[in-house]
Parts: C-alpha cells; structure tokens; sequence
C-alpha cells in the first residue's frame, strides 16, 4: 500500500468523524509527524504515515518520544485498516 493513498484514507476518516488532519510542516525541525489529528472534544495526535512495511527514520523515532515526553499520543501508520482503530483510541484518549 502507497503512503499517498494511506494518507488519503486518515484525512477521510478523520473527516466523517468531524474533524481536521492537517499536513504538519515545521520548518527548521525536521523529523515531524506527517499529520496532526484534530477530533472533536479537544482530542489531539500526531501521525506519521509510512508504506507497507516501511519503519520510522531514526530522526523520527527520536521526534517521536520527544512529542510523547511532552504527553501527545504519536502513532505510525503504515496500513489503512491501522486507522480505525487509532482513531477510537485518539477518541478514548
């Protein structure tokens, strides 16, 4: 599965859930989340979406526990059918 059609599929499903999954741009801090996950109640997380089996860069993974220290949710998803569940878990949060 290409990481374009994955990412489609969160920002649509984030969408009927009446919510917002902008493109995360930081410049100057590389590594980022791909997407910011914006649900209703004040519900936030940070995803980075990769293909089919592809893992997170190293810059990533050290992002990624840097935004979790700060207490954000930060999940990688390289699967469609991944998203669901993430979002019931971004919903519970």
């Amino acid at each position: 599965m290409r990481e374009k059609y994955i990412e489609r599929k969160l920002t649509e499903a984030v969408k009927k859930l009446g919510g917002l999954a902008p493109k995360f741009i930081s410049p100057g801090l590389d590594g980022v989340p791909d997407r910011i996950v914006l649900l209703p109640h004040g519900k936030i997380a940070f995803v980075e979406l990769k293909a089919e089996g592809e893992t997170l860069r190293p810059l990533q993974v050290r992002r990624k526990r840097q935004l979790e220290s700060l207490g954000f949710s930060v999940y990688c998803v390289d699967g469609a059918e991944q998203i669901g569940g993430i979002l019931d878990e971004i919903q519970s949060s």
